[in-house]
């Protein structure tokens, strides 16, 4: 048996079904909030940012036309619900590193990690509005450059561009010595 798609899902969905509502739900859970962390980097405030675009789809869900794949509409809604948020508030740029720690490393090599991980999330920081997101769609919900480009509103060369130069800019400001 095959798995339905994300579009079959959502159609049952618009019409009342429960269990498609669900299915999406449990296909999307992990990814999109894991998205949505990366682009606040404050876990209460990705708590209320996940749970926001959800009830914004869910409001949507009627609206809903399979000419663009779920996935993109999905993330569009949860990205400019995340951007308004911005919008109104000042963005926390510290990222938590408890949930990145492995207790399995020695002191020196924690130590040693932490300090990449910090310098990594910086650089992520730092990195303009315009490729930070780009390039975490691309890295955190493992979308491609055209379905980046439709939840951005840009043409897909524009969203392959801003990945390029986010990346180039990373490697340029980690190859750079600590200081």
């Amino acid at each position: 048996m095959r798995e339905r798609s994300d579009e079959e899902l959502m159609a049952e969905w618009a019409a009342g079904g429960l269990q498609a509502f669900e299915a999406l739900y449990a296909r999307y859970r992990n990814p999109l909030y894991r998205y949505i962390l990366r682009l606040c980097g404050n876990e209460a405030t990705a708590n209320d940012l996940y749970q926001g675009s959800w009830e914004k789809i869910i409001k949507a869900r009627r609206r809903y036309r399979p000419h663009a794949p779920f996935r993109a509409w999905m993330y569009r809604i949860a990205h400019n619900h995340v951007m308004d948020h911005f919008r109104r508030a000042r963005p926390e740029t510290n990222l938590p590193t408890e949930r990145l720690r492995d207790e399995s490393a020695g002191p020196d090599e924690r130590l040693e990690r932490s300090g990449r991980e910090a310098r990594l999330r910086a650089a992520v920081d730092e990195l303009p509005a315009k490729q930070r997101d780009a390039l975490l769609l691309k890295l955190d919900a493992g979308l491609d450059l055209a379905t980046i480009a439709d939840v951005l509103g840009v043409n897909r060369e524009t969203a392959k561009s801003r990945i390029r130069y986010a990346v180039a800019r990373l490697k340029q400001q980690l190859e750079e010595p600590a200081g």
